[in-house]
């Protein structure tokens, strides 16, 4: 029995000294990897992980229960910051809300109108037909409240953002139907908020000083432009509350906002798949009947 305690408590020592010896050569490298970033200007330190979409490939479909978590992950959370002013009320139907449902969601919301009568602008509640309103009166205030930098409007961040995947995963994004790689978007958003993290020692500047994080930024490498960013860890484990019993994590809240971002992108990439493969359909028929008609006008007959 003595014997055999030992033998555990070795193993688990073993174990634990490569648990260790592992997150250490990760350091090494993500630091390795940050100088070399650095040096060269070129970002993100680390390339976004692909993760796995409903979406993704071309019979995607978006998942609805998802793209309602992420609603209400941008709403409480995302919503204080940033604007998304190319989306109205009324497409969130596309979400499988009712209109009745989408009309009392826009109410909670206040608009600017007018000038009335008196010639003066005006607050209202928010009806379907209306976009989801800024934070913010102006571009401005929206940098003065965000340390200079204001925050980017949300509309089409899922489309505007994302890192090439690079050779050779390019070459098989140009195939019809195997290749399409459209995810980079919702993959570098899901990176960027689940990336935040503490620098590792060991980075270094092109001066070969040792590199500091900038006062009032956040170390994150999967930050497109730089080693760090002024916006602070905006999501944490429990912050939202689900109510269709989905894990209430980092990484689901980033999961869910993304395929969100990439809806309000992109609402119509269901019809738009769709209609492509009708295409593709319709040119493999076509050109069958071409080869077929070719081969019978060429071909040698009796007369």
């Amino acid at each position: 029995m003595k014997t055999l305690l030992t033998s555990i408590a070795l193993f688990a020592a073993i174990g634990c000294s490569v648990t260790v010896a592992s997150a250490a050569e990760e350091s090494h490298d993500l630091a390795a990897q940050a100088t070399h970033a650095i040096a060269g200007n070129h970002f993100p330190v680390i390339k976004p992980e692909e993760q796995s979409w409903s979406f993704a490939g071309p019979f995607g479909k978006y998942d609805k229960g998802q793209l309602q978590r992420g609603l209400k992950v941008y709403k409480e959370v995302c919503s204080a910051c940033h604007s998304m002013s190319l989306v109205s009320f009324r497409t969130l139907e596309d979400l499988g809300y009712s209109e009745e449902q989408v009309k009392a969601f826009a109410a909670e919301y206040e608009v600017q109108d007018g000038p009335n009568a008196d010639g003066e602008m005006y607050n209202r509640k928010a009806v379907p037909s209306d976009h989801f309103p800024s934070p913010f009166p102006n571009h401005e205030a929206a940098a003065a409240a965000n340390g200079g930098a204001a925050p980017p409007d949300m509309s089409l961040l899922a489309k505007a953002r994302g890192v090439e995947r690079g050779f050779p995963q390019f070459i098989i994004d140009m195939i019809p139907i195997v290749g399409g790689y459209q995810e980079g978007g919702p993959d570098y958003i899901h990176a960027l908020l689940t990336g935040y993290q503490d620098p590792p020692a060991g980075i270094k500047n092109p001066d070969g000083s040792e590199y500091k994080v900038s006062e009032g930024t956040h170390f994150n490498p999967y930050f497109v432009s730089a080693t760090s960013l002024k916006m602070a860890p905006p999501i944490s484990a429990d912050q939202v509350t689900y109510d269709d019993g989905a894990p209430q994590t980092v990484d689901q809240y980033s999961k869910d906002v993304a395929a969100f971002l990439m809806w309000a992108a992109e609402p119509h990439l269901e019809e738009r798949k769709r209609t492509g493969f009708m295409v593709m359909v319709f040119l493999f028929i076509f050109t069958a009947l071409i080869y077929l008609t070719k081969k019978s006008v060429y071909a040698n007959k009796e007369h």
